[in-house]
């Protein structure tokens, strides 16, 4: 009787897989995973009657693998705070800052004058209390944790009421409802999605024992129309009225309304933004908003507001949790510091966002003249759910009909991120640093 063939004989053992990827520059352990992998793919490949190539299979995988690392990417999508790619880089300043808590031991918690235990932040806390005007501050690992914190410290097991016009949803499906039952209160969605009164509250507040009272600003969307909302004024006497703490989550982060570090007329994109600081002058007991947004800092969620309430936060067993390591705070110093020294050029976001035609318009035509495309008027948006529908106007360079240069441009070994627009393909220079403006059009020149 003939002896059967074994379709698996033929297959490769791990060495030689790994002998063929041993260039891959991945350590060792990922290796043997992915060769192993290949493997176990190639078998089931076999099974359904196939005829799989081994090393390309562990080849893909690796690869797959060195892409997925952390890596530098041109950000030529026009949107400044883009959550894909990181929101907003940081500045030379906050970086050395990191890098220098980062490779060294630091006094994070550490009183210098004393060698005894310290406090954590405190001079993070002091930059916000100037910058902001607000009794105290603490800051944790992003703006949910932020909401989060504050809403377990003041109303666990409590109501809380809410404009049904404010129960937002963000990126990556944060929904505030969630997070208020993560924080263990209980939401009273108050009024309509487009109309809501301070009467609306007061019924809620007179009905339900509540722990507080939370305003959110509608970040990443905008309402128009037919529209009421309670003013904040009102509803802090309210509050105050029934003995609960108002809650703001401003959510993007601006400092100050009238944005003072930026020494000018204040930009027509800003107009509508609540400030950090006007909040504390309207009585808000605590303040949430993030570090990597308007700040132009690192991921961080900072609450600020009256000394009582704060402390009251800090204390909470969550805080421990959810703060912040040293690098985090040596960079939002070194942010913050930029902010009150009015220095706005030193942060990347603000430079970017100010960047003025006669600035950004000569880089677009040499791009432009340099691939052999054409320039459009567009738009560039600030993006991470902050300004929703605002946009800053900035020309851009149009690509007809090359759409499919977009996969090829990610794939690249300087990977640059471009705007799809129906089949062209839009590069926005504001978020490209001008040094990348030669690299951008080398790629494009290769791509192509």
């Amino acid at each position: 009787m003939p002896e059967t063939s074994n379709p698996y004989r033929d297959l490769p053992p791990v060495d030689e897989v790994l002998n063929a990827l041993a260039i891959a520059g991945l350590p060792r352990p990922l290796l043997v995973q992915s060769a192993r992998s290949a493997l176990e793919q190639a078998r089931v490949e076999i099974a359904s009657g196939g005829e799989p190539d081994v090393i390309g299979l562990a080849t893909d995988l690796v690869t797959g693998l060195r892409r997925s690392a952390t890596h530098p990417v041109v950000n030529a999508t026009g949107v400044l705070l883009h959550t894909n790619l990181g929101r907003a880089p940081l500045s030379s300043r906050a970086a050395d800052a990191a890098h220098t808590a980062a490779a060294s031991y630091t006094n994070v918690e550490l009183d210098l004058r004393t060698g005894d235990r310290g406090g954590r932040g405190g001079y993070v806390r002091e930059l916000l209390r100037a910058l902001t005007g607000a009794e105290d501050a603490l800051v944790v690992n992003n703006n949910a944790a932020a909401v989060l914190l504050a809403l377990a410290a003041t109303a666990t097991g409590k109501a809380v009421p809410v404009s049904r016009g404010e129960l937002i949803e963000i990126g990556g499906s944060y929904r505030l409802p969630l997070v208020m039952e993560a924080g263990g209160a209980r939401l009273v969605e108050v009024g309509t999605t487009n109309r809501t009164r301070l009467g609306d509250f007061t019924t809620a507040l007179q009905i339900h024992d509540c722990g507080a009272v939370l305003r959110v600003h509608p970040s990443n969307y905008r309402m128009e129309g037919f529209v009421e909302e309670a003013a904040l004024e009102d509803l802090v006497v309210l509050a105050h009225q029934h003995d609960v703490p108002l809650i703001h989550d401003v959510g993007s982060g601006l400092i100050d309304a009238t944005a003072t570090w930026l020494g000018a007329r204040l930009p027509r994109w800003l107009a509508d933004e609540p400030g950090v600081r006007q909040s504390i002058d309207a009585g808000a007991d605590l303040i949430t908003f993030s570090g990597d947004k308007l700040i132009g800092g690192p991921q961080a969620g900072i609450i600020v507001g009256t000394g009582t309430m704060v402390e009251r936060v800090r204390r909470h067993p969550l805080a421990r949790a959810l703060r912040v390591d040293a690098m985090t705070d040596a960079a939002l110093a070194a942010t913050l510091e930029s902010l009150a020294n009015g220095n706005a050029e030193d942060i990347p976001f603000w430079r970017m966002a100010t960047l003025t035609d006669a600035e950004l318009g000569p880089r677009v035509e040499r791009l432009a003249a340099r691939i052999g495309s054409r320039v459009i008027a567009g738009e560039s948006v600030i993006g991470a759910g902050s300004l929703p529908g605002v946009g800053i106007p900035t020309p851009q360079v149009a690509l007809e009909d090359e759409d499919h240069l977009f996969g090829l441009l990610l794939a690249t070994d300087h990977p640059i991120l471009t705007r799809r627009q129906g089949k062209d393909l839009l590069i926005d220079l504001r978020a490209v640093a001008p040094d990348d403006d030669e690299l951008v059009a080398e790629m494009v020149a290769r791509c192509r």
